[in-house]
C-alpha cells in the first residue's frame, strides 16, 4: 500500500502541462538529491510521468550505439521494438516485467550514472527545446513518432553489418525530440532515419548485384 502511494506520488509530481514537460535533466537531478538508498526501475519509471515512452526510447537506443560486436543489434534492438510498439498501441505507459522493474540501482550506482548523465543532457538541452510540434496531445504524438520509431527499430535488428548505427541514432534523435516536444529535432531524427535505410538498401542491393555477378 505505502509503495503504490509512493508510485502515485512520484507519477503526479512529474505530470506537467502537456508542451512543456521539465527537462528530463531536472528530472534525474531530483531523483540523485532525494534518494538516500537504492533506485528502483519502477521509481525512475513514475518521476518520468509523462515522458517516459520518450525516455525509454532514448535508452533502448542509445544502447544500441555502443561499440558492441557486430550482429549484437539483432537482440539489443529488439527492446526499441517493444517500447515503439507499446507507444503506437496507445499504452498509457511503457510496460516492463515485473522482475525488472523490481530491479534496483544502488545510491552510489545512481549517483555515479547521474553524475555523467546529467551534464550530458543539459548540454542537450541547450539546443533542444519545445518549438514546432505539430501534434494536439501527447497521445496523438507518442502515436505517431512511435510508429516512426517502429520503422527504424525494424531497421535496427536486421542483421546487416554496420546498417544499425544509423537507425538506432535517428530513434534516439526522435526520442529526444519527443521528450522535449521540439518539431525540429523530430524532422532531423525523421531524415536520418530515411537515409540510413536507403543506405541499407543500397548495400542490400549491391550486395545481391555482387553475388550474382560472382556466381555467374
Amino acid at each position: 500500500m505505502l509503495q503504490q502511494k509512493a508510485d502515485q506520488f512520484d507519477a503526479a509530481e512529474a505530470t506537467v502541462s502537456y508542451g512543456r514537460p521539465r527537462p528530463l535533466s531536472k528530472v534525474l537531478t531530483g531523483l540523485a538529491t532525494e534518494e538516500r538508498d537504492s533506485v528502483s526501475v519502477r521509481r525512475i519509471r513514475n518521476a518520468l510521468a509523462d515522458r517516459s515512452f520518450a525516455t525509454f526510447l532514448v535508452f533502448t537506443a542509445s544502447i544500441n550505439l555502443l561499440p558492441f560486436p557486430p550482429g549484437s543489434t539483432v537482440l539489443l534492438g529488439v527492446p526499441i521494438v517493444l517500447v515503439a510498439f507499446q507507444m503506437v498501441m496507445g499504452y498509457p505507459t511503457v510496460w516492463l516485467p515485473r522482475f525488472f522493474l523490481r530491479r534496483s540501482l544502488s545510491q552510489k550506482g545512481f549517483h555515479k550514472m547521474t553524475t555523467w548523465l546529467i551534464p550530458f543532457l543539459e548540454r542537450m538541452e541547450n539546443w533542444v527545446r519545445p518549438r514546432y510540434w505539430p501534434f494536439p496531445n501527447a497521445k496523438s504524438a507518442e502515436k505517431v513518432v512511435g510508429l516512426v520509431a517502429l520503422v527504424f527499430a525494424v531497421a535496427v535488428v536486421i542483421p546487416i553489418p554496420f546498417g544499425n548505427w544509423l537507425p538506432a541514432l535517428a530513434v534516439f534523435i526522435c526520442g529526444i525530440a519527443l521528450s522535449e516536444r521540439d518539431g525540429f529535432w523530430l524532422v532531423v531524427g525523421v531524415v536520418t532515419g530515411v537515409v540510413a535505410i536507403c543506405i541499407m538498401v543500397g548495400v542490400v542491393l549491391a550486395a545481391h548485384a555482387f553475388a550474382h555477378s560472382w556466381l555467374l
